[in-house]
């Protein structure tokens, strides 16, 4: 691919339109920032080249130079031929503008829930800055306790996984952040090894992939680790524990927030009792629910 590539494609725009066109030929799988071959071949040449993210139409003429072109082709071989994630090419996930560091320790930042960190949890919080304690569970990259964090200015954010080598990539977002004397990251299975403290919000985007989903990922998603994805038979392994033991850990009127992808079916059969409040976003309706500590503790 690189010998043809290198005698043929001289401008931004050359490399631009091949990348789209080899990405749509190759039938890769996107989802991981980006849903489209357009906007990935675009964000991969504009970061190889080292230009402004959000500024690709002056750029479109520019000649490359060699070792320009050689570096983003490197880039797009990769991409098509391993169908590594884009994230996992560059080190780096934008999530509501927020840039975070990434590697395959943790999955790529995408949760819905970002989006209504954006947004306060408004209507469903009152005064973002009533808000005292946050915990997000299953916190990987760490980048939703790092919006939590700027959502609600006056709260301490316990940010909690079962796997260490995540929290070194998250305790690495935090400090980049400027935020690490909010933020605290602790390694405990759910729970069990959490100090005591009553959250006013429990946010969490926990393993949720069905066993046959989980058979069925594209390869893209096989990159990432297996235990931040798969849920059990009906991915509501984790989920059952987390419900069961949540209402301990949130105050009188705290809220939980919890993400579950497409498990919608498998949620109301596991859980039929429950009746959540559904949070729309700009692309999911029926992804992520809130549930009070008196619906859970009841």
């Amino acid at each position: 691919m690189h010998q043809i590539a290198s005698k043929k494609l001289r401008t931004v725009r050359d490399l631009l339109r091949y990348a789209v066109s080899q990405f749509n030929a190759s039938r890769l799988s996107f989802g991981h920032g980006s849903d489209n071959a357009w906007d990935e071949a675009a964000y991969l040449l504009l970061h190889s080249l080292h230009l402004p993210l959000d500024m690709l139409d002056p750029f479109l003429d520019a000649r490359v130079l060699p070792a320009e072109r050689e570096r983003f082709l490197t880039l797009l071989e990769r991409r098509i031929t391993e169908h590594v994630p884009a994230a996992y090419l560059t080190g780096e996930a934008w999530l509501q503008g927020h840039r975070f560091v990434v590697d395959q320790r943790v999955i790529i930042p995408r949760s819905p829930i970002s989006e209504l960190l954006a947004n306060g949890l408004s209507p469903w919080v009152a005064d973002p800055d009533d808000v005292d304690f946050v915990l997000d569970l299953c916190t990987g990259s760490g980048c939703l306790a790092v919006l939590a964090a700027l959502a609600f200015p006056n709260a301490q954010v316990d940010a909690v996984d079962l796997s260490e080598r995540a929290l070194e990539v998250a305790d690495e977002n935090i400090e980049l952040s400027g935020l690490d004397g909010r933020i605290t990251t602790h390694c405990s299975d759910l729970f069990e090894q959490l100090p005591q403290c009553e959250y006013q919000l429990i946010i969490c985007n926990p393993p949720y992939v069905n066993n046959h989903s989980m058979e069925h990922l594209p390869q893209e998603y096989r990159h990432e680790p297996t235990m931040a994805l798969a849920g059990g038979d009906d991915g509501m392994d984790l989920i059952r524990r987390l419900l069961q033991q949540a209402p301990d850990f949130l105050a009188p009127e705290g809220m939980l927030v919890l993400e579950i992808g497409h498990e919608y079916q498998h949620f109301v059969a596991a859980f039929p009792h429950l009746d959540p409040v559904w949070l729309s976003t700009e692309n999911t309706e029926d992804q992520i629910l809130l549930l009070t500590r008196e619906q859970l503790a009841s």
